[in-house]
């Protein structure tokens, strides 16, 4: 459970996200590849050229701010994303990479604008939000051995 001041912050970055989602996971995605390219094989490049995946990813990140205090109203939207992650193998220890390139890239975007209170709201709620889909997408991996 985050305190109210962590989501604040975070809904208070909600216009940043609207007008700047795209290049800070543009700019995400080229920290990961560049720094674990063994991820590469995880994700369709064609996606990645064309912006859709950037795209994706920087609507995900939107609605999960617009909704950090409830992450169960957007249930359907993460269950649905977990369904790819569980069909790509990605594994609760993908998320503290994916966690550390995206702080990294919203200090890269905005730069003096990235606080350490922001950058610091940024990293309890990566991890809410990390543990949400872990939970998920354990309930999707047990069913699929079952």
């Amino acid at each position: 459970m985050l305190d109210k001041q962590t989501i604040e912050i975070v809904k208070s970055t909600i216009p940043v996200l609207r007008t700047h989602g795209e290049t800070i996971t543009k700019e995400f995605y080229r920290i990961l590849f560049d720094e674990y390219p063994q991820v590469r094989t995880m994700f369709d490049m064609t996606k990645q050229q064309n912006g859709k995946q950037p795209k994706a990813l920087a609507m995900a990140i939107l609605h999960a701010a617009m909704n950090i205090e409830n992450l169960d109203t957007i249930h359907s939207q993460i269950e649905s994303i977990g369904k790819t992650h569980v069909r790509l193998n990605v594994k609760k220890e993908h998320y503290p990479i994916v966690g550390a390139c995206l702080i990294k890239a919203i200090e890269n975007v905005l730069q003096e604008n990235a606080t350490k209170e922001i950058l610091q709201a940024w990293e309890k709620a990566y991890q809410e939000i990390a543990n949400y889909y872990i939970q998920v997408e354990e309930k999707m991996y047990a069913l699929k051995t079952e």
